[in-house]
């Protein structure tokens, strides 16, 4: 059975729009005839909250704890405390997709896997299991079912549960808005990513044979401006003034910092790496999320509003199928 595509969508900036891009994405790559697996990964639960109803994200949270829970937290609690491996989960599926739930305890356990990673260094076995712990679940998800793409939905931060994610992804997508707070934000991303790789590399080669490792080899697939005022089909002169600077500190701080590692990690200066632009569509959005729906299936009244979403997404999801299977990119788990 091939391995689906492992993608996390990061920044640790908030409030460039991760979820909605995440959700959409998926709805895009699915009408191409890919399946998608959602994994919420963000103790906020936005994406959970986003696909499925109050009552069912409660009756989810009130449970997880339980022999029958359902979410994220249900299958790593095990692991937390101490007692067993990764608990098979499985997924909801909503229309065409599927949703591993998350749950708001995801938090407990990020700052379980801060104490994993130093124990990592020490090479002991819980620590190092407890980081592969979500690579696990999401790998058993995988083969009861096949699928072509996973992707982490992150939290906006740098914290050891997002390190263990990017780790474990085949590609990154950075999100960005045109404005000074993602100029600024984009210029600490690469360092951070880069410490993260260099340490991965430490953990594997002092840890025990034939122990595995997260396979610590991310590819940066690009980047996704969006949120931008435009004036009939033109971006704002502001928006792109940012999104110049945009360009210039990608390539500063992430794809030449990833490069400096390994260079097949991000694309060289001549390559522009966006993925594709998606404009302010601020009553879609508000819309859309109260739906449960992708933009381009809400209900507002504003069809070529929705219809340049749809087209927006699409490309966008035409990009991603068009990247290297992962197994053509994943390394096996570093030993």
């Amino acid at each position: 059975m091939a391995k689906p595509i492992r993608i996390t969508i990061y920044n640790h900036k908030g409030g460039v729009g991760k979820t909605t891009l995440a959700i959409n994405i998926a709805a895009a790559l699915s009408e191409l005839g890919k399946s998608v697996l959602l994994v919420d990964t963000d103790p906020q639960c936005n994406l959970t909250s986003y696909l499925l109803s109050d009552d069912v994200v409660d009756n989810l949270l009130d449970h997880s704890d339980g022999p029958g829970g359902q979410t994220i937290w249900t299958a790593v609690k095990p692991v937390f405390d101490r007692v067993g491996d990764v608990q098979f989960v499985a997924p909801k599926h909503i229309g065409d997709l599927a949703l591993l739930p998350g749950d708001i305890r995801l938090s407990e356990f990020e700052e379980f896997l801060a104490e994993a990673w130093t124990d990592s260094f020490r090479r002991r076995l819980g620590g190092l299991r407890a980081s592969t712990a979500i690579r696990d679940l999401v790998s058993q998800i995988s083969s009861q079912r096949q699928f072509d793409y996973v992707f982490y939905d992150a939290g906006p931060n740098i914290g050891p549960l997002n390190r263990v994610l990017v780790l474990d992804s085949d590609y990154f997508i950075v999100p960005v808005a045109c404005d000074l707070f993602s100029v600024r934000a984009l210029s600490t991303l690469g360092e951070t990513l880069k410490r993260w790789l260099l340490d991965a590399q430490t953990i594997a080669s002092l840890a025990p044979d034939a122990t595995s490792c997260l396979p610590a080899a991310p590819r940066f697939l690009g980047y996704i401006p969006q949120r931008f005022k435009t004036y009939g089909q033109t971006m704002s002169q502001e928006s792109s003034q940012y999104l110049r600077q945009v360009k210039k500190r990608v390539y500063e701080n992430i794809s030449a910092v990833l490069r400096s590692i390994d260079p097949g990690l991000a694309p060289e200066a001549s390559v522009d790496p966006v993925i594709g632009q998606v404009k302010d569509f601020a009553s879609l959005v508000q819309i859309s999320q109260r739906e449960g729906v992708p933009l381009w299936k809400c209900s507002s009244t504003y069809q070529d509003q929705k219809d340049a979403a749809h087209v927006a997404f699409r490309q966008i999801a035409q990009h991603i199928s068009n990247a290297p299977s992962a197994s053509a990119t994943r390394r096996s788990p570093r030993r």
